[in-house]
């Protein structure tokens, strides 16, 4: 691949062109705020030379000042206009080669071209200057200055020729390719799948310049692909040799002192309940009956803190990871796997430290009372969620009288969550059976059901209480500061575009009133919906139409699960947020004083960052072993169902094996196709044809690839 370095400044010829000479126009007079310049002033800043070159920038002053961009405060004299016509917020790449920019304010989405995008990437906060609007055409702005680059690390294929390389990207995250001198290549051999680093992007350049800083191995291999996805998110695949050490050293046998200091639960029925492939067991249910109609329920869980202290080697990197990465193939765990599978495991028949809610609970599930301790377990069983689901359908099995009491209670707090305005979302995953080398051989699908609502029930219970009791504090004192798991109401327009959509199926919602009415409301849509046709297109836009759940020190509330307090304390083997939980429930249940907001609150702002790029990780693992799945299968027809309108083409799902794939906007060449995004839509002009959301529709596999992990169909 032959490609050489543009300079933006000027063209071929060596003239200035006006429209690439604007942006940096607008950058320095926005840089030196209310200052005033001549046109030989700028001229010498920007190195714009020659008569030429002084007609260009001429012609490009005025150009900006009749559209109100800059100021002609006296003759010949410039700054930038400065009335309300700055913006700050985050730059978007789209994958149809589009850039947006998102205001902080979460106003309207501003059209960037690639001109003016100061080589901006995908996810950098910029600051925008609003350009005057032409007729007949979308609001555009360009970048005047980037406050904070989101990243500078780049995966892709290496194209080394004789004396320079290229990076071709996987993705979309920079629209230019990244030129890496030969000495900087680090012993990487052309057509390696690799890890590049930015090291500088100079103004006048097309392309950015890099090193080569990892070598992943051969496209297509599989552990390739995997750490080229974790690469892509920056997230580890490896784990410090000095936070290994020292967990190594921490010895898994309790010191019998530690165990005189808490309440012992070793001789109660305690059982923990997980996925069968599980090897961290990071919570476990006591059961004990106090009394005829009275019932004590332990919430145990692993006592990482006890292990892992504030700042030590193995805190900064489980901070720093803030989550375990759950890819297709494997798991990425936020603490090393002598902790997290051994030491703080709840493994059956072995004593335990656990941060427990003991709960004293009627027949009816109701709360009598609560509590906090640190406690010692010892397990008495570890099941499956296929063996609990077994005993609770056969009322057969081991333990089979304790499995039955709990389910019984979790099934009365699962009815009042939702009688209380909790939303249903009960989503299937998609799992792949893989063979000795990691390639998929079959596709099937887990669906959670009664054992693992079981579970659920009494970590959401435990959640809950844990933060009601730091945040509903006692009258005229203010609650101590702490991390709430919050989940903001959704939009109202949001939801008036969702009943609009939803009313050509026949169905709608009450998208205004009470939390509880419209949450009530969202529910009966979902049941009404089950097993019907257009259920998992109504699901996903419903899902699409909500907040994203993040961690705050504020308290907003749950809506989602219909909570006016939550957080997250259930998980620390596998959340840092969890850790911070139990690190400030044991200051405050000493009678320590509130810990300063401002620190923990950016904790809580990087925990949801990492939580959001495990969960893109994650997505990106499927979909790679979907379309690798789908490789050997070009040319055969599935029926699917319309997922996805966009300008650039109709995403389908394949019905029986959730395969995404898109049919691109050239393929429908019997019209010219225009989006109506408020109708989810595509819409012929000529014939009026349409291709709309949740239609059926009959596909052929026409091509996959697996660098951009993406499906090509065609109609069939």
């Amino acid at each position: 691949m032959s490609k050489k370095k543009s300079t933006p400044s000027t063209s071929a010829a060596g003239k200035p062109r006006k429209k690439e000479l604007i942006p940096r126009v607008i950058a320095f007079l926005t840089q030196h705020g209310d200052r005033q310049f001549n046109h030989k002033q700028i001229a010498a800043a920007l190195d714009v030379r020659g008569e030429e070159g002084r007609r260009v920038l001429i012609g490009a002053l005025d150009k900006l000042r009749d559209e109100d961009v800059v100021l002609e405060t006296s003759r010949g004299r410039y700054r930038i206009n400065n009335r309300g016509l700055m913006l700050e917020g985050r730059f978007e790449r789209r994958s149809n080669g589009k850039n947006f920019f998102v205001p902080d304010d979460d106003g309207n989405i501003i059209y960037i071209p690639e001109r003016n995008s100061r080589h901006a990437m995908n996810g950098d906060r910029v600051r925008v200057q609003l350009l005057a609007k032409r007729k007949r055409a979308e609001t555009e702005g360009t970048v005047v200055e980037i406050l904070e680059r989101s990243r500078n690390r780049f995966v892709g294929i290496l194209e080394v020729q004789r004396h320079f390389a290229f990076l071709a990207l996987d993705s979309k995250f920079l629209a230019n390719d990244i030129f890496i001198p030969v000495e900087d290549l680090n012993g990487a051999r052309n057509g390696d799948k690799v890890l590049v680093e930015i090291a500088e992007w100079p103004e006048k350049a097309g392309n950015p310049v890099g090193k080569v800083i990892d070598i992943l191995g051969r496209p297509g291999d599989n552990d390739t692909e995997m750490h080229a996805i974790l690469a892509q998110y920056d997230l580890p695949r490896t784990y410090p040799a000095e936070a290994e050490k020292l967990a190594g050293r921490i010895p898994e046998k309790i010191d019998a002192k530690e165990i005189d200091r808490r309440e012992d639960f070793r001789d109660t029925f305690t059982i923990t309940i997980d996925p069968k492939d599980a090897k961290d067991f990071d919570d476990a249910l006591s059961l004990r009956r106090l009394s005829p109609g009275r019932w004590e329920v332990g919430v145990h869980i692993a006592d990482v803190t006890h292990y892992v202290k504030p700042g030590d080697p193995v805190d900064r990197e489980a901070e720093n990871r803030a989550t375990s990465v759950y890819l297709v193939d494997r798991t990425i765990p936020m603490l090393p796997e002598h902790l997290s599978n051994g030491v703080c495991s709840l493994r059956p028949r072995e004593e335990k430290l656990c941060f427990s809610v003991i709960f004293t609970l009627n027949d009816k599930a109701e709360i009598l009372q609560s509590r906090l301790a640190r406690t010692v377990i010892k397990s008495n069983s570890r099941l499956t969620y296929e063996d609990a689901q077994a005993i609770i359908e056969t009322g057969r099995g081991d333990f089979s009288a304790e499995i039955l009491q709990l389910h019984h209670f979790a099934r009365q707090l699962r009815e009042r969550r939702f009688a209380g305005g909790a939303i249903n979302f009960d989503r299937y995953e998609v799992k792949f059976n893989l063979d000795e080398k990691g390639k998929p051989l079959g596709v099937y699908f887990k669906e959670a059901r009664e054992a693992n609502h079981l579970i659920e029930e009494f970590m959401l219970l435990a959640n809950k209480n844990v933060a009601e009791s730091i945040g509903i504090a006692p009258r005229g004192k203010q609650p101590k500061t702490f991390v709430y798991r919050i989940h903001d109401a959704p939009d109202p327009e949001k939801l008036e575009t969702f009943n609009t959509f939803i009313l050509r199926f026949g169905h709608k919602i009450k998208p205004e009133g009470s939390k509880t009415e419209v949450a009530k409301s969202i529910n009966t849509l979902l049941d009404k919906v089950r097993g019907r046709p257009e259920e998992n297109l109504i699901e996903t836009i419903a899902i699409r139409t909500m907040s994203k759940a993040v961690y705050s020190t504020g308290n907003a509330g749950h809506y989602g699960l219909a909570f006016d307090h939550y957080t997250h304390f259930t998980s620390p083997i596998r959340r840092y947020p969890d850790m911070l939980v139990h690190r400030l429930l044991a200051r405050y249940l000493e009678g320590g004083e509130s810990v300063d907001r401002a620190p923990l609150e950016e904790l809580c702002k990087h925990c949801s960052q990492r939580e959001q790029m495990a969960a893109s990780a994650e997505r990106d693992s499927i979909k790679y072993k979907q379309v690798e799945f789908m490789s050997d299968k070009i040319g055969k027809t599935y029926d699917g169902v319309v997922s996805g309108v966009t300008e650039w083409g109709i995403y389908v799902e394949i019905n029986e094996n959730k395969c995404e794939g898109m049919i691109p906007i050239r393929e429908l060449d019997d019209d010219f196709y225009e989006l109506d995004e408020k109708n989810y839509r595509l819409v012929g002009r000529r014939t009026r044809r349409e291709y709309r959301l949740g239609q059926p529709l009959a596909i052929r596999v026409a091509r996959a690839n697996l660098d951009r992990k993406q499906l090509d169909f065609t109609l069939a």
